[in-house]
């Protein structure tokens, strides 16, 4: 292909690219597997924008010459005579391969309607089933190995989500020197590892390496702070040379010795003493900066794992939320979840209402007689998990202006709402956190005045605190002496 052409094909190549960008983005996905299926193509176009465009400026560059021969070409010989030239090039390049096919630049970068037939999408391999197209953590695997640690607590799977990023001991973490075993490394670089993968599947337009820069960025200067939570170093200064006896006296730091004058101390080191001595020393500091290295290591990825976990709080607490119903549902809901998750037109076709009879009024109409709650795909929940919950008990509470919740957790997640709190603090009540579990107005106001009562009592008489003695020696408080005085008893 000649230059200029390839200079055209890539410029009109890179107008289409844009153009099916525009198109993607005009277009509004109705869940998340489209929505991440379009950004992943959205990211793709846009790597093949760079790629283009790194080519294109090379051309322009122009540095073996040729675009330049080739516009002298056209410029100081005949262009027609040129054009014919180039005309009869690609008649014989035809004739020579009749059968070659045309590519239809027009299709290239066309986004799929939604009457043809679905192809595989970007995303179909990128997520397991658990993590239902990025939307949920997949932590088994994590877990185990964190099971497999020493020392370590066996929690279950629900409370490993609420601890996997904690890592210093007083919130759960194993102590330093548990962590510094090859075991470990391996675990919390595995934990880094998913959770970088993660975002990146998740959220294909955002620069990743962007962000992880900026985390080791961070890291760094906490770290030449010694500032890092866990890992601060237990090597102490040695401040023995600042307090020296003379100002003529020399320090030692190998032999940790006061010498009188540079004479001494240079007399000092040949002998066999100081030699072992710095001997020693270079073996310990050497043996300190290898370790000091492993801990920055594993600092650095606990590090990661709180930011990554941090930045991708949204789909933490949805991952607890999904595994707390999960434990709830029956192995044939479970199945039927991951079938309509893998099934995007079983999936459809249920949530729509869609069959295969005429009439679609009947289809759309949910059989619900019970009056069950929707569960999350909106089909009433089952009976079970309705009578297990207790959804069907019905609770007042008259603070709330005589609010009705419908079973008891509803019931005890309400009294932290701010409608009960509001409440409160119409009925002129301000320590809210004393009244769980009170409901009625009456109660709630004899309580309050009890409370206090109970204050008033406690509270000290500043008259008290003073004692004054008569002149017969009697001592007494200061309110009652002055009592006593005026009324010219004493």
């Amino acid at each position: 292909m000649l230059v200029l052409e390839e200079q055209r094909y890539i410029q009109e190549d890179l107008e289409r690219l844009e153009q099916a960008i525009a198109d993607r983005v005009r277009a509004e996905p109705k869940n998340i597997r489209d929505r991440l299926n379009r950004d992943h193509e959205v990211a793709q176009l846009l790597d093949q924008i760079q790629s283009q465009s790194k080519a294109l400026l090379a051309i322009y560059k122009d540095e073996n010459g040729s675009r330049r021969q080739e516009i002298q070409q056209l410029g100081t010989g005949d262009p027609f005579a040129e054009f014919y030239k180039q005309v009869g090039d690609i008649r014989a390049h035809h004739a020579r391969y009749p059968n070659e096919q045309a590519e239809n630049s027009e299709q290239r970068y066309r986004p799929r309607r939604p009457d043809e037939i679905a192809m595989p999408s970007v995303v179909e391999t990128l997520f397991s089933g658990e993590e239902a197209y990025g939307r949920f953590f997949n932590l088994n695997t994590s877990h185990e190995a964190y099971l497999n640690l020493p020392n370590v607590k066996r929690p279950n799977y629900l409370q490993y989500l609420e601890i996997f990023d904690h890592f210093t001991p007083g919130q759960g973490g194993l102590k330093r020197a548990d962590k510094m075993t090859d075991q470990y490394f391996s675990y919390v670089g595995g934990l880094a590892s998913y959770l970088e993968s993660f975002m990146r599947r998740t959220r294909p337009l955002e620069d990743v390496d962007k962000t992880l820069s900026s985390f080791d960025d961070e890291f760094d200067a906490k770290w030449q702070k010694d500032d890092v939570e866990g890992w601060q170093s237990s090597t102490p200064a040695n401040g023995s040379a600042t307090n020296l006896s003379t100002p003529e006296a020399v320090w030692c730091e190998d032999c940790e010795k006061e010498f009188k004058n540079e004479s001494v101390h240079k007399n000092h080191l040949t002998g066999r003493k100081h030699i072992k001595a710095a001997e020693q020393r270079k073996a310990g500091k050497s043996t300190v900066s290898a370790t000091r290295l492993k801990e920055r290591a594993i600092a650095q990825r606990e590090d990661r794992v709180k930011r990554l976990a941090s930045a991708m709080s949204t789909e933490r607490s949805d991952t607890r939320v999904n595994v707390e119903r999960k434990q709830g549902m029956t192995e044939r809901e479970r199945r039927q979840e991951l079938d309509n998750l893998f099934n995007p037109a079983e999936e459809q076709r249920q949530t729509t209402g869609e069959g295969d009879d005429d009439d679609n009024d009947d289809d759309d109409k949910i059989y619900n007689p019970l009056k069950l709650p929707p569960g999350w795909d909106g089909k009433p929940i089952p009976y079970w998990l309705y009578r297990l919950h207790g959804l069907g008990v019905e609770m007042e509470c008259e603070i709330c202006g005589n609010y009705v919740y419908m079973g008891r957790r509803s019931f005890d997640k309400h009294f932290n709402e701010a409608r009960h709190i509001y409440g409160l603090k119409c009925l002129g009540i301000n320590n809210t956190s004393l009244f769980r579990d009170v409901t009625g107005i009456e109660e709630a106001l004899n309580l309050w005045e009890k409370i206090q009562k109970s204050e008033k009592k406690a509270k000290v008489d500043e008259g008290s605190l003073v004692q004054m003695e008569d002149g017969e020696g009697n001592v007494m408080p200061e309110k009652v002496y002055y009592d006593l005085q005026k009324q010219g008893l004493l």
